[in-house]
């Protein structure tokens, strides 16, 4: 499919090491991912659904000890310590290359390698990057022909260039011992061994579109960012754009394709979905900022997801969806997870394979974890720039956060750098859900922490140098959100998902002028926010826009603590803006 020497030679020596029976190019056609599937269904590696109720969708099981990204097992492999920084686990790149390479030596022996050629963003973009990935999983092969776009018209774009993410993946015997998924960030290339859940092995996703791509941002002048895009058209058909980053269980995948309440819907309100997780941007030849979704598909969870919690989501994954680690329901051969309904089939089949009644089963019958790989076109709001290559231009960032009592419902930043230090400063509280401690706080800034590819102090340089490279007149305005206030009784006074279009419209509104704001110690509030049909007294509003100076002061005591760990390396523009909220906070 090629004649691409460093793509042949690199092939060749992966090959030499992994000595797989055969190796099978990816051309991207039907016929050859029907062919896949088929043998996957053969070898019991799939399952096919009921094709009526669920066209083109397919299962998949992992094995027990393989259900999630493995944290600890995840390194940054930089030629210093400091160059990876205090966040990553590090390992000199000669040490882990020669550690690797006895656990890859024959480890595709009996087994074909696939050779997968994908570009992160549409197919010639300015904006995108190709990767080749080795697998020994057709599971892989087929979660990448949703996440990316793959086959021959990467190669042809590619062409004779040496410029290309070399990424290696063996399953191997998927032992939880010596599982590893390295990035060497120099080097363009990713290693992923004993793993074959999607998080660890499609390694378009997190490896490539965040660790690899924030190193390749900060050297070329772009950003990778764990970032929704949604585009928000009002009544007289203008869209403007917005990019937001959360920690998990905050409503990420929720707000991406949020529902607009029943009032602003019926007002001509709409909202498109261009990404649920992972932006690309960059400075366009106007001086704005223009961002892409890298991907092709959403790898969501799946328990929680339903018609009430994300319409869109759901409706996404009912055709050509690759469903991981739920129940199957043995009487239609459908799928369940916990949330969908509250009708739990009896005759069901847990994740781990198990028969069980799943009216009187007691543990979980979808891995918390589980997952679906939809394609993105499936999604009823996806936008209309999906495919656009010179990306979507972006009014506003958003970070967010979980927290009872420190952040109200939403602020804006005073300017750039300012709104650069709230987004260091992310931070959420933990729920029961997550732990056994309750309200401990985890500080993730730019909800980047397991996924910068390189020192993060030097990340947040890299922010700020961007935002003297944007046209002033022209950068997006920065903003933080908390949908998680609570009143003193621990309840929640915001009602959250559809509604939470009403603080979008408040900060698109900022960004246009039109909106008065207050000065506050931590940036602008509202005056108000439109409650027009919801159940909120002015009391309440008031509450949920209030900001409590000593809580802010242990706030800052709690970032001082994180920004510690960074030493002289921190930029100056964060320890400044530090300074000037305290400042603030004790006039």
């Amino acid at each position: 499919m090629t004649n691409n020497k460093a793509v042949l030679n690199w092939l060749d020596e992966m090959a030499q090491m992994t000595t797989p029976d055969k190796i099978v190019w990816i051309d991207g056609s039907e016929e050859q991912l029907e062919a896949l599937r088929a043998e996957a269904v053969a070898s019991g590696e799939m399952i096919k659904l009921n094709q009526e109720k669920l066209p083109g969708c397919y299962y998949h099981r992992t094995a027990e000890n393989d259900v999630a990204r493995v944290e600890d097992r995840t390194f940054i492999c930089t030629p210093t310590k400091e160059e990876a920084g205090p966040i990553n686990n590090w390992m000199d790149p000669a040490e882990m290359y020669a550690k690797l390479r006895k656990l890859y030596t024959g480890s595709m022996k009996g087994r074909t390698m696939y050779v997968i050629p994908y570009s992160m963003g549409p197919v010639g973009s300015p904006f995108s990057k190709i990767g080749i990935e080795l697998t020994d999983s057709i599971y892989v092969v087929l979660n990448m022909a949703i996440m990316t776009r793959i086959g021959k018209p990467v190669m042809d774009q590619l062409g004779d260039d040496a410029d290309f993410v070399k990424c290696l993946h063996a399953k191997k015997d998927v032992d939880p011992e010596e599982r590893y998924i390295v990035q060497f960030p120099q080097d363009s290339t990713i290693w992923s061994i004993n793993s074959a859940y999607g998080g660890n092995v499609l390694l378009g996703k997190k490896c490539f579109a965040l660790r690899i791509a924030s190193y390749l941002g900060m050297k070329e002048g772009w950003m990778a960012e764990h970032m929704l895009i949604l585009g928000l058209e009002n009544p007289k058909g203008e869209v403007k754009y917005i990019c937001a980053a959360f920690p998990s269980a905050c409503g990420k995948t929720n707000l991406a394709m949020l529902i607009p309440p029943e009032y602003l819907k019926k007002k001509g309100y709409k909202v498109w979905t261009v990404g649920d997780d992972i932006a690309w941007l960059r400075i366009g030849p106007d001086g704005r900022l223009y961002a892409i979704n890298p991907e092709a598909g959403f790898f969501g969870v799946a328990p929680g997801t339903s018609e009430k919690t994300n319409f869109n989501a759901l409706a996404a994954t009912k055709k050509n969806t690759i469903f991981t680690n739920v129940a199957i329901n043995n009487d239609d051969n459908t799928v369940w997870w916990e949330g969908l309904d509250k009708n739990p089939p009896e005759n069901c089949t847990e994740w781990t394979g198990k028969h069980v009644n799943g009216k009187t089963y007691e543990g979980k019958l979808a891995h918390p974890n589980s997952r679906f790989t939809a394609p993105a076109v499936n999604c009823p709001c996806i936008s209309p720039e999906f495919e656009n290559p010179q990306g979507v231009p972006i009014s506003a960032i958003v970070f967010g956060g979980r927290r009872a009592k420190t952040a109200p419902l939403v602020y804006q930043a005073y300017d750039w750098q300012h709104g650069v230090f709230v987004g260091a400063t992310m931070a959420s509280e933990t729920t029961a859900a997550a732990t056994g401690a309750v309200g401990v706080v985890r500080r993730d800034p730019m909800a980047m922490k397991p996924f910068v590819g390189y020192n993060m102090a030097d990340y947040f340089g890299h922010w700020l140098e961007m935002g003297n490279k944007i046209d002033p007149a022209k950068a997006p305005k920065i903003f933080h959100v908390n949908w998680f206030r609570q009143d003193d009784e621990g309840n929640f006074m915001w009602p959250g998902f559809g509604d939470n279009m009403r603080v979008l419209l408040w900060i698109l509104d900022r960004c246009e002028g039109k909106a008065d704001a207050v000065e506050s110690a931590i940036g602008y509030l509202p005056e108000s926010i439109d409650t027009t049909d919801l159940d909120i007294n002015e009391a309440t509003l008031k509450e949920l826009l209030s900001v409590d100076k000593d809580v802010w002061k242990e706030e800052i005591k709690g970032q001082k603590e994180y920004f510690a760990q960074f030493g002289d390396r921190l930029p100056k523009g964060i320890k400044d803006e530090l300074d000037k909220l305290e400042a603030r906070l004790n006039k």
